[in-house]
């Protein structure tokens, strides 16, 4: 049976309850891209891997390779992001940003690039620096470009030189630097806009957690 156990590192990006204790999760990992795990009695009160199978949690999971799926046997966190609950609207950013790392996950492909971005841009929203609507444009724009479907435009064109300037720092820079940077008011709603445009070329989804961000902003 050890055989088939590995350790593998990312993100929890959805967790769906099953039966009466137990969990789906859907992990966006470094070495495998995204899997789904089945988390087995961690709805129970007492299990101690109740507090990993959350989203929002990056760990290392001990997982028991199966035929279709992987079981979660254990987990050492780094980071649970517990303090994003009380953060309004920047927790509903933060489940949307999930679900567009869900979007562009594969199964097979190594993600350690977009668990990093996911990372980065979490911790952005409880640094709070940053407009949440520049967060979301430089997390999608830096997404798109991770995926291969967006690289940035070797001339200015109608763009102001600021939002020319910003689309390939975004695209190019670390991702120490990335939520490190500011714009003028009107360069953001630029800059927010050519971001918006691009991600309706390249994205055929409706998000859940999208319509409630337009909802209440």
């Amino acid at each position: 049976m050890r055989d088939n156990v590995v350790e593998l590192s990312g993100a929890v990006l959805l967790a769906q309850p099953v039966g009466e204790y137990d969990k789906r999760l859907v992990i966006l990992t470094r070495e495998r891209g995204k899997i789904t795990v089945f988390a087995h009695g961690v709805r129970r009160p007492k299990s101690r891997l109740m507090a990993a199978a959350n989203p929002f949690v990056f760990a290392v999971f001990t997982l028991y390779e199966g035929r279709d799926a992987y079981s979660l046997q254990g987990a050492e966190v780094a980071e649970y992001f517990t303090e994003l609950a009380s953060k309004m609207p920047g927790v509903f950013y933060g489940y949307y940003f999930l679900e567009l790392a869900d979007y562009y996950g594969r199964e097979g492909l190594e993600a350690s690039a977009e668990v990093n971005l996911l990372f980065v841009t979490l911790r952005a929203i409880l640094k709070e620096q940053m407009p949440m609507p520049l967060v979301r444009a430089v997390y999608e724009l830096r997404m798109l470009s991770e995926s291969g479907e967006y690289a940035p435009p070797e001339s200015k064109g109608n763009r102001s030189e600021t939002v020319y300037y910003a689309m390939h720092f975004v695209t190019s820079r670390s991702l120490k630097e990335l939520y490190a940077f500011s714009l003028a008011p009107g360069a953001e709603e630029e800059f927010v806009s050519e971001v918006s445009k691009e991600m309706r070329k390249a994205v055929d989804k409706r998000f859940k957690s999208l319509a409630v961000i337009e909802k209440i902003e």
